[in-house]
């Protein structure tokens, strides 16, 4: 079973930046993607960045260019760089893991953190 957490939320003010990061614990062999999702109250959960085992990097078309995603190697955090934060940024976000070896299985289904706030205010 894999065990994720987040780090690094919190208030920030429109322009600023942040970043986040995501670790994950367990039994752990391979991760293949890890990378984040984020939501509105109310709202879909939305893929904000990607990153698999090959880096291979994938970005909303909202975020490129002011948000980084990136890790040091298939296990270690991942983490979520964001610069030029506006308040139609999606406060809720949250760190997922697919494609796990854990114990010689592996795992396709994703694994979910509980969720960081990063709230912009108009």
């Amino acid at each position: 079973q894999v065990q994720l957490a987040e780090s690094g939320g919190g208030l920030v003010q429109p322009g600023g930046s942040l970043t986040l990061s995501c670790s994950a614990s367990g039994s752990i062999t391979l991760i293949n993607v890890m990378g984040w999702y984020r939501q509105a109250p109310g709202k879909q959960r939305d893929l904000v960045a990607a990153n698999t085992r090959t880096g291979s990097v994938n970005y909303a078309d909202s975020v490129k260019g002011r948000f980084t995603v990136f890790r040091d190697n298939a296990k270690k955090p991942v983490y979520l760089q964001k610069n030029s934060l506006k308040p139609e940024d999606k406060p809720y976000y949250f760190c997922y893991v697919t494609g796990i070896i854990s114990e010689g299985v592996f795992h396709g289904s994703p694994s979910w953190g509980q969720g960081t706030q990063v709230p912009v205010p108009s």
